[in-house]
C-alpha cells in the first residue's frame, strides 16, 4: 500500500496538503510519527530514481527539477513555492478540522480504528470505508462551507482523530487519505493551488 503513495507522482500535492494539515492541527497526539511519516512520504528524496540532464541539473524520477548544492538537493523554484502555499492550506484548513472536530461522534472514529486495524481488507475497501465514513458525516453535520471543501476537512480531521486513538495507525490511515483525496477531490485541490 505504501508503495503506491511513493510512486505516484500525482500524489505529492495532497501527501504534503494533509501532513500540513495534521501538523497544524491542535491536540495531536502523534508528533513523533509525524515526523517519521515526513521522512517517508513527504520528502522521499532518496527512494526517487535521479540522474543528471543535458544542463547538469538533477532529474528525478517525479519530474521535479533541481540540483545539488553542497550535496543536498535544491528543488526548482516553482515546486517550493507550490508546497508553500499547500501548507499554508493545510494550515488554514486545520483551522476549520479543529472547529469541526467536536462534532465527529466518537463511534465513527470506533469504527474506523476497527477497520482499519483489519489487515485483511484490500486497499480499496478501506478507502471506500473512510469515503462512506465522510460522506456520512457531511450529511449530519450541517456546514455552510462548500461540498468539496467540507469533505476534505472531514477526511483530514478523521485521519487525525484516528491517528489519536491508535498511532501505529498513522502511515495506513495517512495512506488511504491521500488515496481518498487524488479519487475524489484532486481536481477541487488543483483548483485551490490556482485560485
Amino acid at each position: 500500500m505504501e508503495q503506491d503513495i511513493h510512486s505516484d507522482g500525482s500524489s505529492r500535492m495532497e501527501r504534503i496538503l494533509l501532513y500540513s494539515f495534521l501538523q497544524s492541527s491542535s491536540n495531536c497526539e502523534f508528533r513523533d510519527q509525524l515526523q517519521t511519516l515526513q521522512g517517508q512520504w513527504i520528502f522521499p528524496v532518496a527512494k526517487q530514481v535521479c540522474h543528471y540532464d543535458d544542463d547538469g541539473d538533477l532529474q528525478t524520477d517525479g519530474n521535479r527539477s533541481g540540483h545539488l548544492q553542497n550535496g543536498e538537493l535544491v528543488l526548482a523554484a516553482e515546486d517550493m513555492g507550490n508546497e508553500e502555499i499547500f501548507r499554508i492550506i493545510g494550515a488554514q484548513l486545520a483551522e476549520i478540522g479543529d472547529q469541526l472536530d467536536k462534532e465527529i461522534q466518537a463511534r465513527v472514529v470506533n469504527d474506523l480504528v476497527q477497520h482499519f486495524l483489519n489487515e485483511n481488507l484490500s486497499r480499496e475497501e478501506i478507502t471506500r470505508c473512510l469515503s462512506q465514513a465522510v460522506e456520512g458525516l457531511a450529511r449530519a453535520i450541517p456546514s455552510d462551507m462548500e461540498q468539496e471543501k467540507a469533505l476534505l476537512v472531514l477526511a483530514m480531521v478523521l485521519t487525525k482523530k484516528v491517528a489519536n486513538r491508535v498511532p501505529s495507525l498513522l502511515q495506513r490511515i495517512f495512506s488511504t487519505t491521500v488515496n481518498y483525496i487524488n479519487q475524489h477531490l484532486h481536481t477541487y485541490i488543483v483548483r485551490m493551488l490556482r485560485g
